[in-house]
């Protein structure tokens, strides 16, 4: 049900999921019937102005939210600045913002960014990843949190991390971007206060897909919208000056829905309403358990980075390596794809939907090969692109 080019192994999947077979056609019919032939009537006649939420019901699917509490729109940057004002208007005696150092740095940059424009004595603090639970304190505000680290796989125990901020009076905010289609969430048992998360990943919604934000019941009318977008407004084309948050999810929304992209996602998420997140699951710890095996046995010179216990990792593997980026170029140019993160990891990812046992072992074939004979060491392999 996926376009994979003849040849390819494709084990990039946590950076950019492949294309649905269905898709073209989807977004084309979306194209040509509903842009082409019903203009801007579309935004009634086709509901392209419910997308967002009807789509974000899809989503919370997926990661245990119940329908009405997952919005779609605009990037995962974006989500994480919405997400984390609000948290911090709901604490407002508390200055500290809590994460940890192995968070994808835009998190971190978007926090940083927020603090030093509401220049009011807050502080962003990161700890070590297995030392955020002992970092915990009365002090901190909000807690913000990846739960799959994208360097190494390693997983949070979202559960009691969110269990034990609560009882300091901590909001929590976890980012889903390698959890959501990847491992089982359960953000209503979780009690999660936030979640954001983009959906070019695992979900295969493509390349630059809008992202989506979840905000738990019990705060949904009691937060203020940092970003007053238009289509956050209880009434949007009443075109009044004074912004009226809309209620429950939807004042999360911001600009135009993206109705071309959300259309493409909708195919992918077709194909995930055919299968379980728990067969996926546990799908997935067999691949990532199998790479590991096949390629200690075969490449002793790579360090495994990520952790060894699946129920502990996510569904990717890193292994180390002094040339990491010309091996992973080598590997490429071999027919596998996976990708480079600095400073010197060979990062995979692993989804069931598409990948199976006989592409496990083939693609530790083929890095033995390009490993043990030091195909890696050609000047071609050692120039680093804008996109590793």
């Amino acid at each position: 049900m996926f376009h994979l080019p003849e040849g390819v192994i494709y084990l990039d999947g946590n950076s950019l999921g492949p294309l649905p077979k269905a898709t073209p056609e989807k977004v084309g019919s979306m194209l040509t019937q509903e842009w082409g032939d019903m203009l801007i009537t579309g935004w009634n006649k086709a509901d392209w102005m419910g997308q967002p939420a009807r789509i974000g019901d899809r989503i919370g699917k997926l990661i245990g939210a119940p329908a009405g509490y997952v919005v779609m729109g605009d990037t995962l940057s974006i989500k994480v600045y919405q997400a984390v004002a609000s948290a911090l208007e709901l604490n407002q005696s508390r200055k500290v913002v809590l994460s940890d150092n192995g968070n994808f740095p835009t998190d971190l940059y978007m926090v940083d960014g927020l603090l030093k424009s509401l220049n009011n004595g807050h502080e962003l603090r990161l700890a070590d990843p297995e030392n955020v639970e002992a970092e915990l304190s009365e002090e901190i505000a909000v807690l913000m949190l990846t739960e799959v680290d994208y360097r190494t796989g390693r997983k949070h125990d979202m559960k009691t991390i969110t269990e034990k901020a609560h009882a300091l009076g901590i909001i929590v905010i976890w980012d889903l971007a390698h959890s959501a289609g990847a491992v089982e969430v359960d953000l209503t048992a979780c009690d999660a206060d936030f979640a954001v998360g983009c959906t070019y990943k695992y979900l295969n919604g493509g390349p630059g897909a809008p992202a989506f934000i979840y905000v738990a019941p019990k705060h949904q009318n009691n937060i203020r919208p940092a970003l007053s977008g238009w289509m956050g407004h209880a009434s949007p084309f009443a075109f009044d000056l004074d912004y009226q948050a809309g209620a429950g999810i939807e004042r999360m929304r911001v600009g135009t829905p993206p109705v071309i992209a959300l259309t493409a996602l909708e195919a992918s998420l077709d194909i995930w309403d055919m299968v379980s997140m728990a067969d996926v699951r546990a799908k997935s710890i067999q691949l990532c358990d199998l790479f590991i095996s096949e390629v200690e046995a075969r490449c002793p010179n790579l360090e495994l980075a990520s952790p060894r216990d699946g129920n502990n990792r996510g569904s990717q593997v890193s292994f180390k390596f002094e040339h990491a980026y010309a091996g992973m170029q080598a590997l490429i140019a071999n027919g596998v794809i996976g990708d480079f993160r600095a400073p010197n990891s060979m990062r995979f990812g692993f989804t069931p939907l598409y990948i199976d046992e006989d592409d496990v072992v083939g693609a530790a074939t083929i890095l033995e090969r390009v490993i043990n004979e030091k195909l890696w060491d050609n000047p071609q392999y050692q120039t680093r692109s804008r996109v590793t």
